[in-house]
């Protein structure tokens, strides 16, 4: 079975924090290679969140906090591959999509590897950091079982005014 990773949505954040938001569901990669030419002078304001900790989704090519690890059929992985050669060419200028192929099959056997030992329903977080010799990326996996409520959602309260209770 190959695995791949789906955007989730357990509240409304995402589409508060990131200019550009992923729909829950939509196939995601790290997508790290967005912000190689960046400096701290880039990050600010939800630029920094999406650098800070968003996945890329492959359909509407938006940010999300979390993906969960699912089962993808092999003729839906090409479908994604290719999509992803097409962005290659539109956003960053690749000559054209056969050229575009071979990375964009890197990007996602980086992400193959990352679902590999995960059971499906594992959501796994990014995080980076901007280092002196580049996008430094960290990722964390948390089990259904094992997942406090406090780290993937904001409770809060109608009687306070910042929402905490």
């Amino acid at each position: 079975m190959q695995k791949l990773a789906r955007t989730i949505r357990l509240d409304d954040s995402d589409a508060n924090i990131f200019a550009r938001p992923a729909e829950s569901g939509e196939w995601a990669i790290p997508g790290g290679f967005e912000f190689s030419n960046w400096s701290e002078a880039d990050l600010a304001g939800k630029a920094r969140q999406s650098f800070a900790n968003g996945w890329l989704s492959l359909d509407s090519f938006g940010r999300a906090t979390l993906v969960a690890v699912t089962a993808i059929e092999a003729a839906e992985l090409e479908a994604v591959t290719r999509r992803l050669a097409e962005h290659f060419v539109t956003i960053y200028g690749a000559p054209d999509v056969d050229t575009a192929l071979p990375v964009a099959r890197e990007e996602l056997a980086f992400m193959q590897e990352l679902c590999a030992d995960h059971d499906p329903n594992v959501l796994l977080l990014v995080q980076r950091e901007l280092t002196g010799t580049g996008v430094k990326e960290s990722f964390r996996a948390i089990t259904p079982a094992e997942a406090e409520i406090e780290l993937v959602a904001i409770h809060g309260g109608p009687d306070t005014p910042d929402g905490s209770v």
